[in-house]
């Protein structure tokens, strides 16, 4: 489907705007950090290009920031970061969905034992 049609959409229009009520405007990557920021967007965990039929799942949606989406998704290569593969993979956990091939291997972290990721105050 073309990007800009979907998001033109009524459906769409109206999906995300229900996505930022329910998360109270609120990036909801740097809250879990204790970082209040007001949400600019809605960000498709699972890329909407890749799994179409995750589109207009609630479940599949997250407020952020730019700052943030940009930490998730790489604008030059318009693939999911270490950050974004991670988040895609807790979201298939809480929500009972395989975790696509694609995204079995990532980088090995420097430190195993850490298990979350603040981002940089750069990117709040």
């Amino acid at each position: 489907m073309n990007e800009i049609k979907t998001y033109t959409e009524p459906r769409w229009r109206r999906l995300r705007e229900q996505v930022l009520r329910r998360d109270r405007y609120t990036d909801q990557i740097l809250i879990r950090y204790g970082k209040i920021k007001n949400a600019e967007m809605v960000h498709h965990i699972f890329p909407k290009d890749e799994f179409p039929e995750y589109q207009y799942e609630p479940w599949n949606l997250i407020s952020i920031t730019k700052a943030t989406h940009n930490l998730l998704h790489d604008r030059a290569t318009d693939e999911l970061t270490e950050k974004g593969v991670e988040l895609l993979k807790r979201t298939a956990k809480e929500n009972g969905i395989p975790i696509p091939e694609k995204y079995y291997e990532t980088r090995k972290k420097k430190n195993p034992k850490r298990d979350s990721y603040i981002p940089p105050d750069s990117a709040l």
